[in-house]
């Protein structure tokens, strides 16, 4: 027979740990999204305002931590990638789908970067990655269906530009700013999907 207030203790027990696993979820996100793209244990628990050895205790080690933290985020990913008006005119839909492209990589371009840091590491992110940029590939094709018929090295073109690396050079390493990025994305491929236009 269950003791008075043992249901209540174990409630409260799971509650605490609930809390707590989230707490190192929103620490180790935080962290990503201020810069930090390779957090460490003992960063994430001083964020967390739990002790080091209760990240292991709900995460094994780091990389299913890493890897919690992406399935956590890449409904929200998805979505941003997954909007926008597509409708209209080739050169119309392909304008729209580099601004949602845009708004998406601005959105996650942290959690990517952190991501690729560690794809050397563990096997999960690098096949975690390699699933997002399928869907990218395919959500470009469901904004553009113009692209079935492309010859190989033309769609592999497109890929490349629309890339988050490419943003992410525009972005940080050439200094443009969002809308001159959008509007030079959007030239290049134009250059490869409308050449005659």
């Amino acid at each position: 027979m269950t003791q008075p207030g043992t249901t209540n203790a174990v409630d409260g027990r799971r509650l605490r740990s609930e809390r707590s696993r989230q707490a190192i979820i929103d620490a180790m996100l935080g962290l990503v999204v201020e810069g930090v793209l390779v957090p460490t244990a003992q960063q994430v628990s001083e964020r967390a305002g739990v002790g080091i050895r209760s990240v292991f205790r709900h995460f094994s080690d780091m990389e299913s931590l890493y890897a919690t933290i992406d399935s956590v985020v890449r409904e929200r990913y998805q979505g941003l990638f997954a909007g926008g008006d597509r409708q209209g005119s080739l050169r119309e839909r392909l304008l729209h789908a580099v601004e949602q492209h845009a708004l998406a990589y601005e959105e996650v371009g942290p959690l990517f970067l952190s991501t690729k840091a560690q794809l050397w590491r563990y096997a999960v992110l690098r096949e975690q990655y390699a699933r997002t940029q399928r869907q990218i590939r395919n959500d470009l094709e469901d904004w553009l269906p113009e692209l079935q018929s492309l010859n190989a090295s033309r769609r592999e073109m497109v890929d490349a530009i629309a890339s988050f690396e490419t943003w992410n050079r525009l972005r940080e390493h050439q200094g443009l700013d969002r809308q001159a990025a959008v509007e030079l994305v959007d030239a290049m491929l134009r250059q490869v999907l409308c050449p005659d236009q």
